[in-house]
């Protein structure tokens, strides 16, 4: 419905016109403010990601500071110390160092089929001042040397 009033038809060169009468200060404030978005976002991810992880002797040695802080630690499930409860679906197990004495883990959640005794784990969560870590999550190392399974041929010893 028009009111009587021409409408203004604007040709695609008076467009381009606009466009170039745009002062570069503009483009160059938005390009400014897109950067400076994209620095902050890769920031705040890669700082969530780059969790230095400690062994269980480093975390001792951090002492009272050691409790509820977050970290990130590595160590080798002790033999004959996992226990998986499937009703409340909490496992608990010990891990050491190589040369440490072993701290107890509870974690909650679903286990990793590669989880067993002797592995190489590593869990994220907080040592409580009862001396148990609570793990948030845990995961498997995959061992760095794979070795084939003999087959029933070779047992055979042909």
């Amino acid at each position: 419905m028009s009111d009587g009033t021409p409408e203004q038809v604007i040709e695609p060169e008076q467009r381009r016109s606009r466009w170039a009468a745009l002062p570069p200060k503009r483009f160059l404030l938005v390009g400014v403010i897109a950067l400076g978005a994209l620095a902050y976002l890769g920031f705040v991810a890669f700082r969530g990601a780059a969790m230095y992880y400690l062994t269980v002797d480093e975390l001792r040695a951090r002492g009272d500071r050691a409790f509820e802080e977050q970290v990130r630690l590595a160590g080798k499930v002790v033999d004959g110390s996992a226990e998986k409860d499937p009703a409340t679906n909490t496992l608990r197990f010990a891990m050491a160092s190589e040369s440490g004495a072993p701290l107890p883990v509870v974690y909650k959640g679903a286990v990793p089929d590669a989880f067993k005794q002797g592995a190489e784990v590593v869990v994220d969560g907080r040592l409580s001042r009862s001396g148990t870590f609570e793990a948030d999550k845990l995961l498997v190392k995959c061992p760095s040397k794979y070795e084939a399974e003999e087959s029933a041929a070779a047992e055979g010893g042909d």
